[in-house]
C-alpha cells in the first residue's frame, strides 16, 4: 500500500466532530479501491480513527497541547515532526472536514491539494482562503452528511445511502471492565457532558436505570475528568444496579461501549461512538437540533430533545422499550 495513491483526511476534534467524519472512510474505500487513506488527528482522539479498518495511517498533531506551552523547546520538536511526517507522501487530494483555520493550516503542511468547505458553508471563513478547491454544502444537513458530501465532491465520487461506519472495535482487555461485562447484559449510560447546558437531570436518569434494571439489565456509568467521577458517583448511589466505571481510554471505553445491549447517552462524543460502534443507542439532546448532529449507527439509533431542552424519563424509556424489544 506504500506505492498506492493516497488522500488524507483532516478531521482533528472533538471526540463527537471526528466520529462523524468516519463515515467518510468507508465511502473513499467503496468508492475508490486500491487509494489509501491517512488520517490526522489531535493525539487525544487517536485511538477513533484507528478503529476503522479501511484507515491505513494516522498522523496526530497536538495543537491544544501545544498552545500552551509555545515557549517549550519540546513544542517546537514536536511540531516540527509533525511536519515531517505529513510532508513524507504526496496525496492525491487532502479533504479538510473541519473548516477552520487551525485545520486548513495543518492540511497545508500536507503535500496535495487541498479542497475543503466553501466561505458560506465553512465555520470559518477565512479557513476557506487556504483551499485549493472549495466545495459547495448546504448549512443545515446533518455533520455526517456534510462531510460525506465534501469529501465526494473532491474525490470525484456519488453518495450512496445511508452512512456506514464499519469500525472494528477493540478487545475489552481492562481487567475490571472484563469482569463486568461477563457478568450477563448491560446498559451504558452516558450522563456527564462538557456544557452544563447538554445535562439531563439526576431524577430522569434514575428513573431510566430503573426501567433498565427491570429488564434484568445492569447500568455501566463512564466518566472522564475528576469532577465527572464524583457527580457520577454520586448519581449512582441512588440507582438500582449500577456500577461506577474506572477511568479508561479511548479504546477500552470503545471495546466497553461495543459491548452494551444498549447506550443512552447525552450529546456527547461518548454517545455518539457507541452508535458508530453499532450499539443500539438513545442520544438525550438538551441544548441543540439533532438535525443537525443526532446519533447515526449501523445499528438502531433514536434522538430524542432538542434546542428548547431535553426530553422527559418516560419519552426515553419508552424508546429504551422499543429497541430492546426489536
Amino acid at each position: 500500500m506504500s506505492d498506492a495513491p493516497r488522500v488524507l483526511i483532516v478531521k482533528t476534534s472533538s471526540m463527537g466532530d471526528v466520529v462523524h467524519a468516519l463515515p467518510v472512510a468507508s465511502d473513499v474505500a467503496r468508492a475508490l479501491p486500491g487509494v489509501a487513506i491517512d488520517w490526522v488527528v489531535e493525539e487525544s482522539f487517536a485511538a477513533l480513527p484507528r478503529l476503522h479498518p479501511a484507515v491505513s495511517r494516522v498522523l496526530t498533531i497536538a495543537l491544544r497541547r501545544w498552545r500552551g506551552a509555545l515557549a517549550a523547546a519540546a513544542t517546537w520538536s514536536e511540531l516540527a515532526t509533525a511536519r515531517r511526517a505529513l510532508r513524507e507522501r504526496q496525496y492525491r487530494q487532502i479533504v479538510d472536514c473541519q473548516g477552520l483555520v487551525k485545520s486548513a493550516w495543518v492540511a497545508r503542511w500536507a503535500r496535495g491539494p487541498v479542497a475543503g468547505y466553501d466561505r458560506d458553508s465553512i465555520r470559518e471563513p477565512l479557513a476557506a482562503r487556504f483551499y485549493d478547491r472549495r466545495v459547495a454544502v448546504p448549512r443545515r444537513l446533518h455533520a455526517i452528511e456534510r462531510n460525506r458530501r465534501l469529501a465526494a465532491e473532491a474525490l470525484g465520487y456519488e453518495v450512496e445511502g445511508a452512512p456506514r461506519f464499519g469500525l472494528t472495535a477493540p478487545a475489552l482487555a481492562d481487567a475490571e471492565l472484563a469482569a463486568f461485562a461477563a457478568q450477563g447484559p448491560f446498559a451504558v449510560l452516558v450522563t456527564n457532558a462538557s456544557r452544563a447546558t447538554k445535562l439531563w437531570s439526576d431524577d430522569a436518569w434514575r428513573a431510566v436505570e430503573a426501567a433498565l434494571a427491570a429488564r434484568g439489565l445492569a447500568s455501566v456509568l463512564p466518566w472522564g475528568t475528576d469532577a465527572e467521577g464524583g457527580a457520577t458517583r454520586d448519581r449512582a448511589r441512588a440507582m438500582r444496579a449500577a456500577y461506577v466505571a474506572p477511568r479508561a481510554g479511548l479504546s477500552q471505553l470503545a471495546a466497553l461501549l461495543a459491548r452494551a445491549r444498549i447506550v443512552v447517552g447525552l450529546d456527547t462524543g461518548v454517545t455518539h461512538l457507541a452508535a458508530a460502534l453499532g450499539a443500539p443507542t438513545i442520544g438525550i439532546f438538551c441544548d441543540y437540533d439533532p438535525a443537525l448532529a443526532g446519533v447515526s449507527g449501523d445499528a438502531p439509533c433514536v434522538s430524542l430533545g432538542g434546542a428548547g431542552g431535553g426530553p422527559a424519563a418516560h419519552e426515553v424509556i419508552a424508546a429504551v422499550e422499543r429497541l430492546l424489544d426489536r
